[in-house]
């Protein structure tokens, strides 16, 4: 027996009864995972998504990526437990959601970028209101003599000339109270907008090229869900957003997710075109423009996704032995189809 071993064997006889395994490493703790519904991905992701992690799917418009949200709410919807869809774009079709398979009433649809309520006819408005005594009655603010802190005395003495003034007579208006001025230099010119220019730069509408609103809107939507807990996927859908505004979110906020999402222990599927979310996402799949079945020339009857496993934090090993041989090469892509209603099963 070598040294080291001896020496590694003496200092675990030691420290047993006070740190037991010290110069062990604690084995590699496994997520459970959620299935996605697709055999070929499951197969490839040794049984389907992460839970309670952030799982990202990048690929351009058209890749596939609705149709895997799709298919992955519908196996978790029949396991009866609740989802989240936050919709960007409000490019979600809920009849496409319920062929697929997926329990509507479990589903929570969040819209982002929709007619606000103030835009509503006032008759279709309904304006909800609490008495007053069940709201909280306002402090009461107590000036300087009442015992409470008011402001500075110097504040209280401004308009008291004024005031004093109106009590005396017309030839007494020369007199002013001890009042510190406030002495402007003469050249200083202070420049006052016209109300007309002021009211039409707030009628002014907001360019909608840049969606950095809707963005902002989900992104709160997304913290309030994952902090409040209950749910047991949610879908942050940015796929048609340009990856020049999906890129600005700050990796604080995908941090912020991550450790909410471990906590609540719920699946954060984010999908993009662009990858966003960098180390924060525990699995990376990038998604390949699909191929059109050629088998009609006039019908279009389904496309063949392609999918590729770029990042996967925790791998499963099957043992700690080394083998002399070199060991397999891990498959990294699959690939499945998507047949349309009208083509039926082939």
């Amino acid at each position: 027996m070598s040294s080291a071993a001896m020496l590694r064997r003496e200092i675990e006889s030691v420290l047993a009864n006070r740190i037991p395994s010290a110069l062990t490493p604690a084995p590699r703790t496994l997520r459970p995972v959620l299935a996605t519904g697709i055999q070929a991905v499951d197969e490839l992701l040794e049984g389907g998504l992460p839970l309670g992690a952030i799982t990202e799917i990048v690929g351009p418009e058209g890749s596939g990526h609705t149709s895997f949200a799709l298919s992955f709410l519908a196996r978790v919807t029949q396991a009866e437990r609740v989802c989240a869809w936050i919709d960007v774009s409000d490019t979600l079709d809920p009849e496409s959601a319920a062929a697929a398979g997926i329990d509507l009433s479990r589903l929570l649809w969040v819209r982002c970028g929709v007619q606000p309520a103030s835009h509503v006819p006032p008759t279709a408005q309904r304006v909800f209101s609490l008495p007053e005594k069940y709201l909280i009655p306002p402090i009461t603010k107590k000036g300087l003599h009442g015992g409470g802190s008011g402001s500075h005395p110097r504040n209280e003495v401004k308009g008291l000339s004024d005031a004093v003034g109106g009590l005396l007579q017309p030839e007494a208006f020369a007199l002013r109270c001890v009042e510190p001025q406030r002495k402007e230099p003469p050249n200083n010119e202070v420049f006052k907008p016209n109300s007309q220019q002021m009211i039409e730069k707030r009628k002014r509408p907001v360019p909608s090229g840049k969606p950095w609103g809707r963005i902002e809107e989900a992104l709160g939507v997304a913290d309030l869900l994952l902090q409040g807990g209950g749910f047991s996927a949610i879908i942050l859908d940015l796929g048609s957003i340009a990856p020049e505004f999906a890129s600005r979110v700050p990796l604080t906020t995908w941090f912020r997710y991550r450790a909410a999402a471990e906590q609540t222990q719920a699946t954060l599927l984010l999908l993009t075109q662009h990858p966003c979310a960098k180390s924060s996402a525990e699995l990376l799949l990038r998604l390949r423009p699909g191929n059109i079945f050629d088998d009609e020339v006039s019908v279009f009857t389904g496309v063949d996704h392609g999918i590729e496993v770029v990042r996967q934090r925790f791998m499963q090993v099957p043992a700690n032995v080394v083998s002399i041989r070199k060991p397999p090469q891990r498959v990294t892509a699959a690939n499945w189809p998507t047949r349309a209603t009208w083509a039926g099963p082939r």
